[in-house]
């Protein structure tokens, strides 16, 4: 069983900025690609990046593209998610995921089978 546990969220105004921080169980970690998604009230759960099993890859909504950063430290069975320059619209809840269906694209909910609880991000105008 995979657990994946976020934190780092929290209240901060436009412009600042924060790391959400995503910690995996288990020895499979580094064998997956993994993503970030969020989802602010009465909206439908959205990409936000993601990244390949080695870090090769990076991928990115346009939306936060050039603000935020994902990275991952396999060692530590820890995913990371950089975001600088916050803007009110991007508060949401964020859900870091393991991509376990390749059938569907990465940008695609349906593409991961394990998610944490998330964290709430509030960024004030």
């Amino acid at each position: 069983q995979v657990q994946l546990v976020e934190s780092g969220g929290g209240l901060v105004q436009a412009g600042g900025s924060l790391r959400l921080s995503c910690v995996a169980s288990g020895r499979t970690f580094s064998s997956y690609f993994m993503g970030w998604f969020r989802q602010a009230p009465g909206k439908e759960r959205e990409f936000v990046a993601a990244i390949s099993w080695n870090a090769g890859s990076t991928y990115y909504a346009d939306s936060v593209k050039g603000r935020f950063t994902i990275s991952r430290d396999n060692a530590k069975n820890t995913m990371y998610l950089q975001m600088n320059s916050l803007k009110p619209e991007d508060t949401a809840v964020y859900y870091c995921a393991r991509r376990g269906d390749g059938s569907y694209y990465y940008t695609s909910h349906r593409s991961y089978d394990y998610w944490g609880r998330g964290t709430q991000v509030t960024v004030s105008s």
